[in-house]
């Protein structure tokens, strides 16, 4: 049947729960808003490809409308590739700036003391 447990490992296991408890809880890894690298990724190419399409579009759409074929058309393909990147930027500026701004209260909560960062999460 059923034996006593034996108190050493009992013990023991305490000894690594008690140490497990005491670690502090690592953070997962977020980006913006909790978007992941590939998310992000995937978002500025995105942002770029709407872009290109956007100029390419209305450039042939006008280039038909003035029977200037090729010229409009490279034209606004290139204001939106411009207009791509530009967005692909603000974005990238807006991840780093969020980035900096956890990175700071981090660092406050480290410099308050391992209690003040242990009751944050609470």
């Amino acid at each position: 049947m059923a034996s006593e447990p034996d108190p050493d490992r009992l013990r023991a296991l305490e000894k690594r729960l008690e140490t497990l408890r005491d670690k502090p809880k690592t953070n997962k890894t977020s980006v913006a808003k909790g978007l992941s690298h590939g998310e992000l990724a995937w978002r500025m190419v995105i942002e770029l490809a709407t872009g290109i399409v956007v100029g390419t579009a209305i450039g042939y759409g006008l280039d038909r409308l003035f029977g200037t074929l090729p010229f409009l058309l490279v034209i606004f393909s290139l204001l939106g590739f411009a207009a791509g990147v530009r967005t692909m930027m603000g974005t990238a500026r807006e991840v780093a700036e969020k980035r900096a701004a956890e990175a700071a209260r981090d660092d406050k909560a480290a410099r308050a003391g391992p209690g003040a960062a242990s009751d944050e999460g609470n």
